[in-house]
């Protein structure tokens, strides 16, 4: 096509749309009576009036001289002025002159393109000054006026505006709503609101730009905008269409809303029906006598005979004899329907009723008068053809071009009821068409309510008085109808207005559609705008068509099948014309050929069909007959047959393109006649090489051979089947001898027919496409993958086969990891090297660079040209696995048994496996996409190569996902999930999407039983579903909610996944039950719902599928996955019999619970019904499907009932999904991982792991840490208020009530962020089932803290209880201490100046006055721990020696982290445990090489249990060293933990801080813990040594030590006198030289005062500090700012970072005091060194709030005093409570300073004081406040250490979990280590394990559950060992950990001293963990908390 023919067809296009788009409502009635007089205003050449007006503007009539081009393009451009702005719906009488009509633009200034060739406004020099237009007039003819008023002036610059105006409000492209907004809001501000109804809304585009149609949706949304008065332009506005379609516009809305304003509004439509329906009557009569009602190329024809005859004087019609007269297909004007044309100017000026227009329904009917002609020229019938499809479209709102993305999305259900109106009536067909219900042709559509005119009629019948025998009502012809029957849209123009309305690719669909249901498909299409015909060669290229060939040769049958894509299939071609009108249907005689059980053809007979069809005349429709290979074929081979719509007098060209395609002509003629018209043509076919069959109408012979190959056929008063028969067999002679064969490729070759494929766009990316299918198209198909596929074939296969043996690992596991590691490694390498195939190359370089439209194009045209390419391999390797699959069911069902069965079972693998080679397609190009990215990301190659981008991949795959594209889920071939491809790829389509929310619908089946046919009809999808192309594996794809739906659902996309049959009998042999099992596990898992598709009635074959499907539900409960299921039974015979399906639901029930039983035992569930399982409704989730075909393939069409089915399917999914949520892509890419990393280790339930699960719990872990952290912050603060009053006898009781009445507030707060937390957030779906534990956790948390505090409180109470003695004491001594302060002041003033003399006398005082106090109390001496500790020993008979020995050595204090504990055994006991070790070694030896022929002493790693070695004796190192066995040495540490434990315990419950120290307490440990030894050995193999008990002693002693000295010293603190008094001593002397230098009482006091605010200020300030530190650590430092595996990250960070062997092997002991000392450290780090000025300004800033709280309380109690009486000690008590709660003021005597009276001078002394306290404060260090009473490091070791500390069975990793008791959460840490760093050794040997359990529970290996138990438990079912196994979650991680890694090689030797063990043998260190770095170690406990 050349760029002219291009150019034309795209403005056709356009036109096409805009006419569509600019439609509007009153354009229904768009012509009306002409009156006599007035201008013309016609389109139609008229002769020149005799008076009134000038003759050059007026066209010549057909009698004069032609034309030339000026004065045609003149006249054409006049006749468009008077057709489309005078004859609208509305415009003014014609003996009315039309009013100037003056236009006001306003609007947006950039909405338009001012210029001289802007039509509308050619410049902007004058602005809101009223500008007649000549350029309008010229155009148009009328005068209009315009006015500038863009930029909406104000007011002021209005000029006046007169009645006939209108608006047009500019707005631009994607600013709709904004500016029409905007726009109106102005004009009725400014002009008022009664001119809104003026103003028409035209939105302005650029020419390549699209309409927005998301802005027009919101614009359309507005209750004020009306589609009426809405218009599209260029912003040029230089198209005169565009400027007369929008003045056709805004002339109708003038008037309408004249019509409004003036009360007048009528229906001009009925006006003018009523006005003229007696002369209409006769004029339609005469029109359409002789018709019937039939359509299609036959129906609107009326005989050419009686169209040529003329009309009588009196207007009379001569009519035809027969009774079934056709309307003629060029006779357009004869339709009825919507004709917009008048009467020509010379027949209005005659005043005549037959040359008035006649006007039914809204449309106008001429009279065509032969002496008279309407028209004369065939451009007139072509204005005439636009002007009538304009309307069509309009009545059917086709408005643009439409894409299938439109139809992808998920809108409301179907209309399956007889309510479908005229605007829904195109969705309808399609969304009917989708679900392959070929009855969407016969969509019934709801009836226009009766018109005015026939309500009048039907009211006169009824009134009208008329006798009984008076029949002249009956037999009259003028008889009234209800015309709205005829106003349907016929149904082929809705089929071919959509065609013309849609895409290349919707047209393409909808075609394809239209071949699957049999219908015949559209092959010349006239352009009704032009006089092109199109050829849509494109539309076919994805039909394919299978028939079956059968020949018979020397008495034998041979059938042979064939499928291939339609466009290549060289078949006959038997083409159907039609010469003249005939009674017979062309359409209907053609379906008897092919199909007489469906209309392939619509004709005239059919439902639905009306006498107007505008969009059929000259198109040929094609259709295919296709043989089964049965005797009762009509043909042997595939026939093609065309239909040429029309007569073909008047559409010659196609008839000759067709003539020229066909093997075989059948012409139908009305009669065989020389004189006909139709001779010549006749003659002429008759005289070419064609064979011809002529059916004539006016003879009744049967068929007759004229000549070879000349057929003749007589059709009258013969019946129609027997007219086909004879055709069939004249037919099958033609075809059997030599003929020519069509194919529909050749099309393109034909002048003269545009083809649809030769568009730019298309083009291009077909010539995309070839480049890759040069490369390959000479090649057999499997080595094309071979070579330029080569990443997918053999290489992807062992990578998978590699990956799964690391699951199964046996024997030197890491060693075997690593070599399974490293040649997985090796494959991604070759696949790299291998991975820049040329093809690969060109494809991924078209994606990257093609426009989206051609990237379209260009992979349809892919994937077309690949499956052309092995068509004709797949035909025969189809048909020989056909048979070969029968030979093996008839065998089977024999119970063959023989040899034979088995040869053809491996014969039909064979054939499996060549289809399988012979299948390509754009799946497997997609695929090679992801191994290519797989490979070069595992690597982690950089990018050297642009061109071979391959980090794109990603992209541009989820941009064809985004876009309709299936992708590859699971690779069938390899059967295994690509994670890191599709991981990738689902992220890239988050990055574009946003992480929406998807609703997962999978769907499970056996083969072949229509799942894919299923998803396709019910969701418009794109899932391979031709013969040869079952899906393998599973594919995903994306389906958008509609815009209208979106708010009925909690998600916004269905995912679709779509999968291989189960039980595939290709799969039998190789992969077995495992696959079956394994696919539906994985797909049931993914789903949110999954439909179970079993097909066909055998119970046989569903008691396969719902074994493994039920097997699948109950893996899911056991994971906490909870999908739904729908039961879809397929190909059911009769789905209407309710008590049969009953009965059928009952039995699935019944076997679903047998199932369910059977399923149960194999997964150790205990439950006995399906229902157990998951929620399941037998009588709502089980759906019958009728059987798909209705008939016998391939001629069959598809069962309406099986659409009906699918629609009633898709509601109840779609019910169903209302109530969930769906999923969250991310969630969906997570659980992706979760389930197929599960599935790898085969045991599925005890291997899965809910990443995201964990992932939200770990979230909530944090929020869980937040609020107790909140609620332990503010109870910190209440116990600081408290404390210091308690410690000052302030306050001797505290009630519960009291402290939960403090805390109510924070706890509100924290239970509102909770249930916030829980209903708000974004996993609130997955939050839920912990919600109630951790709302409990909560609350306990609170009740406990309450508690806590309460019994911290109280002992303080005690205390002060304790020694309320002394507190008499010290009021009694300060008392003392004043008054002789003051007596010795008073004696000693003489001294003031001399500080020596003053300190020297004040002692000597002070000696006195501490004898004479203390006279009657015993002082509290210090206690001697170590000496009591001997003596206690000693008493219990342990020799002194030990004692001494076990003291010097220190042996005791790490008694609990010792590596072992062999030197405490007696040796007796060792040598005999030693012999039976050795003995059961031997016998296991034995028993291992019976069982699996190997000389191991190991079933594998962590088989048998382990020994520790001896510390004190020297054994060959091929030895064994240690008697004890791994369990045994664990069970005496755990033993050292409980006795500490329970020591500590009981001691801290001793009264030593109220009472004092008592060495019984010691005495009473030492019994408990030799008691406790005692208990311990009995029953054990081995008795302890006197060493142990005494070092265990020394231990308890050890660890009680400090808590003794500590609580001593607080007794003594408090009940001393003389430590009371030394401390007090200084005091004194400051009060008693204070007194010397002759200060008064008032200053006295006030530093007395200062002195108790100091210590207590200060006091506050640390308490208050170390709070504020530890809160604000606790919510920004990184290692305490999340939850307990976070912290647990930083610990083993810090430990890598310092690489001290010491820390670690305390850390591996007891984790609990390592990350104590952790805090510690990190807290010390953080106030003295990182953050120290941040911790000072804490300190500052606290220091500061004090002095603020000290001054104010201060000003208000000295003010309090001013006015009012009180005395000293009235003023301290109130001075005291303003204190409160911040500051607690010591009590203070005021019995020395009674005559203070001056409160403001006090106050100054005070402030005086205050300063230098402040100034003291302001220099306290944070040494200070790390010794203060709240430490910051202790209050975060109890908020971080109050969690789990469980240790794992195998390895000792300490649980991470926050909580502490966290039922029924399983123990889990994701840092497993190799078991030998805590000691674990080969049983009978000295090698340390080196295996991690993450890996051993992956493996085939076995462990002994206890040490001395022969049973051995698989790792993969560990739990099912029971007791502590039961309790963990442990999951494959295929050791990824490299820490631990790092830890053993960097600390090998230390390992191995301590354990006195080697890495050695089986545990030797495999060389590559030497390679990992501090580094490496670090950053993989980041990537395992990632995880």
């Amino acid at each position: 096509m050349n760029s002219h023919d291009a150019q034309h067809l795209e403005n056709s296009d356009k036109k096409v749309q805009d006419g569509i788009k600019n439609m509007s409502a009153s354009n229904a009635v768009t012509s009306e009576l002409t009156e006599t007089t007035g201008s013309s205003t016609d389109d139609i050449p008229s002769p020149t009036e005799t008076t009134g007006s000038s003759t050059d503007d007026i066209p010549p009539t057909a009698n004069e001289t032609v034309m030339n081009g000026c004065d045609t393009q003149h006249a054409e451009r006049r006749d468009k002025n008077v057709q489309e702005t005078e004859n609208i719906s509305g415009s003014p009488p014609r003996n009315e002159v039309t009013p100037p009509l003056t236009l006001v633009l306003i609007g947006n200034k950039n909405s338009i393109e001012i210029g001289s060739k802007n039509i509308l406004l050619d410049h902007d020099q004058e602005i809101h000054v009223k500008e007649f237009s000549s350029r309008l007039y010229d155009l148009l003819g009328h005068q209009i006026s315009v006015i500038n008023m863009l930029g909406f002036p104000s007011i002021d610059m209005i000029p006046e505006i007169l009645e006939d105006r209108a608006f047009i409000l500019l707005v631009s492209n994607d600013q709709h709503e904004n500016q029409y907004t905007s726009g109106m809001q102005w004009l009725e501000e400014t002009l008022g609101k009664e001119f809104s109804s003026y103003v028409m809304t035209v939105v302005t585009h650029d020419d390549s730009e699209e309409i927005s149609e998301n802005e027009l949706q919101k614009l359309k949304a507005k209750s004020s905008f009306s589609e009426k008065r809405y218009h599209t332009c260029t912003r040029s506005m230089m198209d005169e269409n565009e400027i007369i379609r929008l003045l056709t516009k805004i002339d109708a809305m003038v008037f309408e809303s004249r019509q409004k304003t003036e009360g007048k509004e009528t229906n001009l439509d009925e006006t003018l029906r009523t006005g003229q329906k007696e002369e209409s009557e006769n004029k339609l009569k005469e029109s359409f006598d002789g018709e019937d009602s039939d359509m299609n190329d036959d129906s609107r024809e009326q005989s050419k005979e009686a169209g040529q005859k003329k009309k009588s004087e009196t207007g009379t019609t001569e009519h035809d004899d027969r009774k079934d007269l056709e309307m003629n297909d060029e006779d357009r004007g004869k339709r009825s329907g919507i004709n917009t044309w008048e009467p020509s100017q010379e027949s209005k000026t005659l005043q005549h009723s037959s040359t008035q227009p006649v006007i039914i329904s809204g449309a106008l009917y001429m009279n065509w008068n032969k002496e008279k002609p309407l028209y004369n020229s065939s451009a007139e019938q072509e204005k005439m053809l636009r002007k009538e499809t304009e309307m069509l479209f309009e009545r059917l709102e086709l408005t643009n071009k439409w894409t299938p993305a439109e139809f992808l999305k998920i809108g409301p259900p179907i209309k399956q009821t007889n309510e479908v109106s005229e605007k829904d009536l195109v969705c309808t067909f399609l969304q009917r068409l989708w679900t392959l219900d070929y009855r969407a042709r016969y969509i019934p559509v709801q009836q226009i309510p009766s018109d005015v005119s026939n309500s009048k009629a039907g009211l006169v019948s009824k009134t009208k008085n008329t006798d009984k025998g008076d029949f002249s009502a009956l037999y009259s012809t003028n008889t009234e109808s209800d015309q709205s029957k005829n106003n349907h849209v016929h149904p082929m123009d809705v089929q071919m207005a959509v065609f013309h309305c849609s895409d290349s690719f919707l047209k393409q669909k909808m075609i394809t559609k239209l071949s699957q249901c049999q219908y015949a498909l559209p092959l010349l299409v006239p352009d009704p705008l032009s006089t092109n015909i199109e050829c849509p060669l494109w539309t076919f290229r994805q039909i394919t068509k299978t028939w079956k060939i059968s020949t018979n040769k020397e008495n034998a049958t041979t059938v042979t099948m064939k499928s291939m894509p339609i466009y290549k299939a060289k078949t006959p071609m038997v083409s159907f014309f039609r010469l003249g009108s005939m009674s017979l249907s062309k359409s209907q005689l053609m379906n008897a050929l092919i199909n007489n059980r469906h209309d392939t053809f619509f004709h005239r007979n059919c439902k639905g069909s009306t006498k107007s069809c505008y969009l059929m005349d000259g198109v040929a429709e094609i259709a295919w007959y296709c043989p089964a290979g049965k005797d009762n074929d009509f043909f042997t081979d595939c026939i093609a047959f065309c239909n040429l719509h029309g007569d073909s007098l008047a559409i010659g060209k196609q008839r000759e393109i067709l003539t020229e395609m066909s093997s075989v002509i059948v012409v139908l003629i009305p009669a065989l006649e020389k004189s006909k018209e139709s001779s010549t043509i006749i003659e002429t076919l008759y005289k070419s090489s064609k064979p011809l069959i002529i059916l004539s109408a006016d003879n009744d012979c049967t068929a007759v051979q004229m000549e070879p190959q000349k057929y003749k056929i007589g059709l009258k008063e013969r019946s129609q089947s027997d007219v086909s028969e004879e055709l069939k067999k004249i037919i099958k002679s033609l075809l059997s001898g030599p003929h020519t064969s069509f194919r529909l490729e050749t099309m393109a070759k034909i002048s003269g027919v545009k083809v649809d494929e030769d568009q730019k766009v298309c083009q291009n990316g077909k010539s995309a496409a070839m480049e890759i299918i040069e490369l390959i198209e000479r090649m057999d198909v499997a080595k094309i993958k071979d070579e330029f596929l080569p990443c997918q074939g053999q290489l992807w296969s062992n990578w998978c086969k590699i990956n799964k043996d690391l699951h199964h690992l046996k024997g030197d596991i890491e060693k075997e990891q690593h070599q399974k590691r490293h040649q997985l490694m090796k494959l991604r390498e070759k696949q790299c090297d291998v991975s820049n195939s040329k093809l690969m190359r060109l494809f991924t370089q078209s994606l990257q660079s093609v426009p989206p439209k051609e990237r379209e194009y260009f992979l349809t045209w892919t994937q077309i040209l690949i499956d052309a390419l092995s068509t004709d391999d797949l035909s025969s390797i189809l048909q020989n696995y056909d048979e070969t699959w029968s030979e093996v069911l008839v065998l089977k069902n024999k119970h063959d048994k023989s040899d034979k069965l088995k040869r053809k079972q491996t014969e039909l693998e064979l054939w499996s496996q060549k289809l399988q080679s012979a299948t390509f397609g754009l799946e497997h190009i997609f695929r090679e996409m992801g191994q290519i990215y797989e490979a070069h990301k595992s690597l982690k190659k950089p990018l050297l190569d642009k061109q071979h981008d391959w980090t794109k991949y990603p992209e541009l795959a989820a941009d064809l996902m985004i876009s309709g594209h299936p992708m590859e889920l699971m690779d069938g071939d390899a059967g295994h999930v690509p994670l890191i491809w599709i991981s990738n790829l689902l992220q890239e389509v988050i990055n574009k999407l946003g992480d929406q929310r998807v609703f997962v619908l999978s769907v499970l089946g056996v083969q072949s039983s229509g799942k894919s046919t299923m998803l396709n009809a019910m969701f418009g999808l794109q899932f391979a579903v031709s013969a040869g192309r079952c899906t393998k594996g599973a594919y995903m794809q994306l389906v958008k909610l509609s815009e209208e739906n979106k708010d009925k659902y909690q998600f916004d996309y269905i995912l679709v996944v779509d999968t291989e049959g189960l039980r595939a009998l290709e799969l039998a042999d190789n992969i077995t039950l495992h696959h079956d099992n394994e696919l539906a596990t994985f797909v049931v898992g993914l789903g949110n719902m999954t439909l179970i598709n079993i097909f066909g009635e055998n119970p046989a074959d569903m008691q396969d599928v719902l074994q493994i499907v039920v097997q699948a539900f109950m893996r899911m409960k056991k994971v906490k996955l909870s999908p739904s299921c729908v039961f879809v039974h397929q190909n059911v015979t009769d789905i209407t019999a309710a008590e049969k399906n009953m009965d059928g639901k009952r039995r699935l029930q019944e076997k679903l619970d047998k199932m369910t039983q059977l399923a149960a035992k194999e997964e150790g569930c205990d439950v006995e019904c399906f229902s157990d399982v998951i929620a399941f409704d037998v009588q709502k989730d089980v759906k019958y499907f009728a059987q798909l075909w209705e008939g016998s393939p391939p001629m069959a069409p598809p069962n309406p009932g099986y659409s009906e089915s699918i629609q009633e399917l898709k509601s109840i999914i779609l019910s169903k999904a209302k109530q969930s949520t769906g999923t969250t892509l991310s969630h969906f890419s997570t659980k992706i991982q979760d389930l197929w990393n599960a599935l790898m280790n085969e045991h599925f339930v005890f291997s899965f792991k809910n990443t995201q699960e964990i992932a939200v719990y770990r979230k909530l872990e944090v929020q869980y840490g937040n609020w107790t952290w909140a609620l332990r912050s503010e109870m910190l603060n209440i116990e600081n208020q408290l404390y210091p009053r308690i410690e000052k006898g302030q306050l001797d009781k505290v009630e519960l009530s009291y402290l939960n009445k403090e805390m109510a507030k924070t706890y509100e707060e924290v239970t509102k962020s909770m249930t916030a937390y829980f209903e708000d957030d974004k996993d609130k779906e997955m939050l839920v089932q912990w919600r109630g534990r951790f709302e409990n956790k909560i609350k306990e948390f609170h009740e406990e803290l309450v508690r806590g505090v309460k019994r911290k409180l109280d002992e303080v109470i005690q205390q002060n209880n304790a020694r309320k003695m002394l507190d008499k004491k010290k009021t009694e001594f300060e008392n003392k201490l004043l008054q002789k302060s003051k007596e010795l002041a008073h004696e000693s003033k003489a001294m003031a100046e001399n500080e020596e003399d003053l300190k020297r006398q004040f002692n000597t005082v002070w000696t006195n006055l501490e004898k004479d106090l203390t006279s009657d109390t015993k002082p509290i001496e210090n206690i001697n721990l170590e000496e009591d500790q001997q003596l206690v020993l000693l008493d219990l008979g342990v020799e002194w020696g030990l004692i001494d020995e076990s003291k010097r050595s220190k042996r005791y204090k790490n008694l609990s982290e010792t590596g072992n504990y062999f030197g405490y055994i007696t040796q007796k006991k060792y040598q005999n445990l030693n012999e039976e070790s050795q003995q059961s070694q031997e016998n296991k030896r034995e028993a291992d090489k019976n069982t699996s022929g190997q000389s191991k002493t190991f079933l594998g790693v962590f088989q048998q249990w382990f020994g520790m070695a001896s510390t004190t004796q020297h054994v060959d190192e091929s030895k064994p060293k240690n008697p004890l066995q791994y369990e045994e040495q664990e069970l005496i540490r755990s033993f050292v933990k409980k006795v500490v434990k329970e020591c500590l315990e009981a001691i801290k419950s001793k009264p030593v801080a109220t009472r004092g120290y008592r060495s019984t307490y010691l005495q009473e440990l030492a019994k408990n813990v030799k008691q406790r030894v005692t208990e311990f050995e009995s029953g054990k193999k081995f008795t302890f040594k006197k060493e142990f008990t005494v070092d265990l002693s020394l231990h308890v002693f050890d660890r009680a030590e400090g808590w003794l000295l500590n609580a001593h010293k607080i007794y003594r603190d408090n009940n001393d006198a003389l430590t009371y008094l030394d401390n007090k001593k200084n005091e004194y002397y400051n009060i008693f030289r204070s007194f010397c230098r002759g200060s008064s009482s008032t200053v006295v006091f006030g530093e007395i005062i200062c002195g108790k605010l100091k210590v207590s200020a200060a006091e506050a300030v640390c308490n208050k500090t170390g709070v504020d530190i530890a809160g604000e650590m606790r919510s920004n430092f990184p290692a305490f700012s999340e939850n307990r595996l976070n912290l647990e990250k930083h610990v083993l960070a810090s430990l890598a970072e310092k690489e001290d062997f010491s820390r670690f092997t305390t850390y591996i002991r007891n984790p609990r005091a390592q990350v104590e000392a952790f805090i510690k450290e990190e807290v010390k780090k953080y106030m003295f060194t990182t953050q120290k000025v941040k911790a000072q300004n804490i300190l500052k800033k606290n220091v500061e709030d004090i002095t603020r709280v000290i001054s104010q309380a201060l000003f208000e109690a000295t003010e309090k005093f001013k006015h009012k009486k009180g005395n000293i000690e009235m003023w301290v008590e109130e001075f005291s409570s303003k204190l409160k709660p911040k500051l607690i003021l010591d009590t203070v005597s005021c019995q020395n300073f009674s005559d203070i009276n001056s409160f403001d001078f006090f106050k100054e002394e005070i402030e005086k004081s205050l300063e230098s306290i402040t100034t003291e404060m302001s220099k306290l260090s944070l040494e200070k406040v790390n010794d203060c009473r709240q430490k910051p490091d202790q209050i975060l070791i109890d908020q971080l250490c109050n969690c789990c500390w469980e240790r794992c069975p195998f390895c000792a990793a300490v649980c991470t979990n926050t909580l502490k008791d966290h039922s029924p959460e399983k123990h889990s840490v994701p840092f497993h280590r190799p078991s030998g760093v805590e000691g674990w050794h080969y049983r009978g040997t000295i090698d340390l394990v080196i295996d991690f359990c993450t890996t051993l529970v992956a493996s085939d290996m076995k462990f002994h559950p206890k040490h001395d138990s022969e049973q051995t438990v698989p790792y993969k079912r560990y739990q099912t060992a029971g007791g502590k196994y039961r309790s963990w979650s442990i999951t494959a991680d295929n050791s990824m950990l490299a820490y631990w890694k790092w830890f053993v090689c960097r600390f090998q030797k230390q390992l191995e001293e301590h354990y006195e063990m080697k890495f050695q043998g089986s545990g030797e260190i495999p060389h590559y963990w030497k390679s990992f770095s501090k580094k490496d170690a670090i950053k993989s406990l980041n990537e395992m908390c990632r995880l």
